[in-house]
């Protein structure tokens, strides 16, 4: 069963937007900067020191104004002309500083934060990836973590904005408390359009994002179901639905623009009054000799500048509010705990006497409350032997064998191998002893040769065609453009599915194990396929201990013993003649399924 935070994550709303600011998040992401700690470090220092030029530009070209203007002193003018020049210097040399720091520590998050995610998910038992959506999983994978690159420069710029209007403020009020305060007092009318531009605003992004959530969620139907669309003469149809779809995310993003086109405006206006007080009020002020002009100047460029950051603030509002969700998302996955957890430490092989005897004892397995897959089960399966499992769908033959692999914990009751509890049992000892091919094949992207020797990095050509030949795949990949170098399309389709399964078999016996599985491996494959796997399988199951699910009478007439299940119980076992006298059911399912 999932945890408390696996369900809390399952239940997660793909499209909520949350608070602005989470702390809890935000510090969990800083472990990530492990190794550019002192480039993320430098790099606030160069955005404070560039803040700190922003704050005295103003003040440095009003006292430069006043010494040409008023005193007329040239040499006075000079050195506030070098120290403008210095200033400018700085500005620029700080502010491409941290701008390339910054992205150098955001990328090394990423990094840190992807392999983080991957190893987890790999360690992740398979009752989670049953729960849960392949689709959602990537999104927190891509999506999330995409969006997390802009956290570190939005939360620098952020800092510096916040920097900059305490600045301004103070020597604002340093050098006119007077003008200072006219200028401030359009401040409370900003502040309330700012609160109801992001009240609207929030509503229209999470709009956004739920309707290019339903475009995607079309478009990637469509393409993984290309084949049903086509076979059904559904284009047209889909065509419409899709433009539907494709046009509200249309509308949704005209109505998200229109809000952003109409606060810059509304600011540049605030500024603009704000703006007209600092000239009329101090214009007066410099003709009765209470300011100074280049005072004046200063503050007319601080008023400019005051309203920039805050400007910036409000458009990074919805933007940080993305972000954080998508860092509470992303740890709300990592906080998974695997519900399958294996006792590392052991760590001698040798300590532990290998017999490959496999035992069920008392087992009873619920993939959903009160519902089994498995009831009381006992079954015992001597090193060496060979086993058949038959029985209708929902039997429990396939919970069996995922038992057997620990892909799952019994809910009540143990799995032995050796006469010990695989729960504990170390990962290594486990997968390196047991070999499992399923009814779907599944290949990976990489050459012919990769694919048979995965995991197995130090098998030799020789390894790799002397497995291929067992299983009977050596004839048709000597035919490939590139034979075993030949690169495979994604999950192997450029091969039949006969032949897909041909090259795990091969898999399977280059890694040699002791215990094997075979879930419907042959299920899929013609009748001429299935004679070369038959062929591979006198070679793959001899002097193995193997549980072998079929429903074809060639693969499980040669078994040590038939069991013969039914809703999660064993009803009978034997060989297949001792079945066909002594069990109806048996007999029914052979009349049934195995008939050739």
């Amino acid at each position: 069963m999932l945890n408390k935070r696996t369900a809390a994550w399952t239940t997660l709303n793909e499209e909520e937007i949350g608070a602005v600011w989470d702390f809890g998040a935000a510090k969990q992401l800083f472990p990530f900067l492990r190794g550019k700690l002192i480039v993320f470090t430098l790099a606030m220092v160069m955005m404070t020191f560039y803040t700190l030029t922003i704050v005295a530009l103003p003040r440095i070209i009003g006292y430069v104004t006043d010494a040409f203007i008023l005193t007329q002193n040239k040499s006075s003018l000079n050195q506030w002309g070098i120290a403008l020049f210095i200033v400018v210097t700085i500005n620029y040399v700080a502010n491409v500083s941290y701008l390339k720091l910054l992205a150098q520590a955001s990328q090394h998050v990423l990094l840190n934060l992807r392999m983080k995610m991957f190893d987890h998910l790999q360690n992740l038992s398979i009752p989670f990836f049953d729960k849960n959506e392949v689709g959602r999983i990537m999104s927190r994978i891509q999506n999330d973590v995409n969006q997390l690159q802009e956290f570190f420069p939005m939360l620098a710029l952020t800092l510096g904005d916040m920097l900059s209007v305490v600045g301004i403020t103070i020597v604002m009020l340093l050098m006119n408390v007077k003008l200072a305060l006219y200028c401030f007092t359009v401040i409370p009318f900003l502040l309330f359009i700012i609160a109801l531009w992001q009240t609207r605003a929030k509503a229209a992004f999470v709009k956004v994002r739920q309707a290019i959530s339903v475009v995607n969620s079309r478009l990637q139907q469509n393409i993984s179901g290309v084949r049903i669309v086509q076979s059904f003469n559904r284009e047209e149809r889909n065509a419409k639905i899709f433009d539907g779809v494709n046009d509200d995310h249309l509308q949704a993003n005209i109505k998200a623009i229109r809000l952003s086109s109409a606060l810059m405006p509304t600011v540049e206006f605030i500024t603009a009054i704000s703006l007209s007080l600092v000239i009329i009020i101090g214009g007066n002020m410099v003709l009765g000799e209470e300011l100074q002009l280049g005072e004046l100047i200063a503050f007319t460029l601080y008023v400019q500048r005051f309203f920039e950051p805050i400007r910036s603030l409000t458009m990074q509002y919805t933007e940080f509010q993305r972000t954080t969700t998508s860092a509470v998302r992303i740890f709300e996955l990592l906080s998974v705990e695997p519900e399958v957890i294996y006792n590392e430490s052991i760590k001698s092989n040798s300590k532990i006497e290998k017999s490959s005897k496999l035992k069920f004892d008392n087992v009873t397995m619920e993939y959903t409350k009160d519902r089994y897959a498995l009831k009381n089960l006992d079954l015992s399966i001597e090193s060496g032997e060979m086993i058949a499992l038959v029985g209708p769908t929902g039997a429990g033959k396939t919970t069996i064998a995922s038992l057997a692999a620990r892909f799952y914990d019994p809910t009540e009751g143990t799995v032995l191998i050796d006469g010990l509890n695989l729960k504990e049992l170390p990962r290594e000892y486990l997968r390196q002893r047991l070999g499992m091919v399923l009814q779907e094949p599944f290949l990976y992207s990489l050459t012919v040769a990769e694919n048979i020797k995965y995991n197995h990095d130090n098998a030799s050509l020789e390894d790799i065609i002397k497995a291929s030949k067992a299983a009977g795949a050596h004839d048709f990949i000597n035919e490939l453009s590139e034979q075993y170098d030949t690169i495979l399309h994604e999950r192997g389709m450029n091969l039949s599915l006969g032949q897909r399964q041909l090259i795990s078999f091969a898999r399977v016996l280059l890694a040699d194990p002791e215990i094997l599985i075979l879930d419907e491996a042959t299920a899929n494959v013609d009748t001429f396929t299935e004679i070369k796997i038959q062929k591979a399988l006198n070679t793959l199951l001899n002097n193995r201990t193997s549980i072998v699910i079929a429903h074809r009478l060639s693969t499980i007439r040669n078994a040590d013993r038939i069991i013969v299940m039914d809703q999660g119980k064993i009803l009978a076992s034997g060989s297949h003649e001792e079945l066909m006298n002594s069990s109806e059911f048996y007999q029914n399912l052979y009349n049934l399924n195995f008939t050739e």
